[in-house]
């Protein structure tokens, strides 16, 4: 019964925080429609992201990883007008249903979608030198996310902010022995922030319609 009531309270919690809107919900439908596996951000957390960029002040965000683009709407909806959001996705497919939802939400002009290994498109983002992320979303395959970690911290600025989704995985995060590339990613990644200087980092548990899971949030502050 633990799982059905983390949905039920998922479920409370948004109906009461978070209504109804046409395109976050239909960029949903559309995923689902089109096959896209059920792994976006929750409502919940999707707002989250949302409120963490306004508070951020927010002009440049990067995002790695944009599956159907839930959660870049989400993220976009937080720039001003003349704020830029770069969102990478590997997947071609997923990219093209992620824009068709972009563009439904009216966001076209202030998200750049690139198509490509993260990894190959990170350093060609480093060298344009358009200046730093305000707020960078992790949200990408687990295995890399150390190296993705090194690409934002070395395109944040002091007072950016990197959130980094799906670090616990079931709490299968403690298992040392584990020979999952993806818990492996996650724990090399933890092993970073405990080590890292200039950065202040702490990492949150969630439950909810998507388990158990939680992320992480790491302030630059060198």
């Amino acid at each position: 019964m633990t799982g059905a009531l983390w949905t039920a309270v998922d479920e409370y919690i948004t109906h009461m925080l978070v209504p109804p809107d046409a395109a976050l919900d239909g960029a949903l439908e559309a995923s689902s429609a089109a096959g896209l596996p059920a792994i976006q951000v929750t409502p919940t957390q999707g707002k989250l992201l949302h409120i963490l960029a306004r508070l951020q002040g927010a002009r440049r965000i990067l995002e790695i990883g944009t599956l159907g683009g839930y959660s870049t709407i989400w993220l976009a909806r937080a720039l001003p007008e003349d704020g830029r959001l770069i969102t990478l996705e590997a997947d071609a497919r997923h990219a093209d249903i992620a824009r068709a939802n972009i563009s439904r939400a009216g966001l076209d002009a202030m998200v750049d979608l690139r198509v490509g290994r993260a990894l190959e498109t990170l350093p060609r983002i480093a060298a344009e030198g358009g200046g730093a992320f305000d707020l960078t979303f992790i949200d990408a395959d687990k295995q890399s996310i150390p190296e993705y970690f090194r690409f934002a911290r070395k395109l944040s600025r002091r007072g950016s902010l990197i959130v980094v989704d799906n670090i616990v995985r079931d709490g299968r995060v403690i298992d040392a022995a584990g020979r999952d590339p993806d818990i492996q990613g996650i724990r090399r990644f933890n092993e970073m922030l405990a080590a890292e200087p200039g950065i202040c980092a702490t990492a949150i548990q969630t439950v909810g319609a998507k388990g158990h899971d939680g992320f992480a949030i790491v302030l630059v502050t060198v």
